[in-house]
């Protein structure tokens, strides 16, 4: 039962990081957006002609991809939040696991040294028996 929990848990875990993965991606992509238009905007300014027309509106959305990138820094902040959340409460799930597991060891081994020794004292009480008998 806590193994299926615990199982249950890591799926749930993997799924977090797959959705942690894409938003990294999407970041990178922001950032690799915004440096592109840098990139192009440094060009204009050194170009003879300027179009400060053009270099505002790839200002603008210079602000707009910065902002993007902010919340997507948020959004990626709290998926790790929930990230560690989970592997905590699989932390807590697998010494469960582990202490019922231990458990179970011993109470086999309890249960295997309690038949032994009735066994034993079947024995000897057949022996016993046989002895007395003769």
């Amino acid at each position: 039962m806590r193994q299926k929990e615990l199982e249950e848990k890591q799926q749930e875990l993997a799924s977090i990081i797959t959705v942690l993965n894409k938003q990294q991606s999407e970041l990178d992509n922001i950032i690799a957006c915004e440096n592109q238009i840098l990139a192009s905007v440094n060009d204009m300014v050194q170009s003879e002609s300027l179009d400060i027309e053009s270099i505002s509106n790839n200002n603008n959305y210079l602000v707009k991809l910065a902002n993007d990138a902010k919340n997507q820094t948020l959004v990626i902040e709290n998926t790790k939040r929930e990230m560690v959340k989970k592997q905590q409460e699989i932390n807590e799930v697998y010494k469960k696991v582990k202490s019922l597991e231990k458990l179970k060891e011993k109470q086999e081994q309890e249960y295997y040294t309690n038949i032994e020794q009735k066994i034993s004292k079947e024995i000897d009480d057949i022996v016993t028996s046989r002895y007395k008998v003769s």
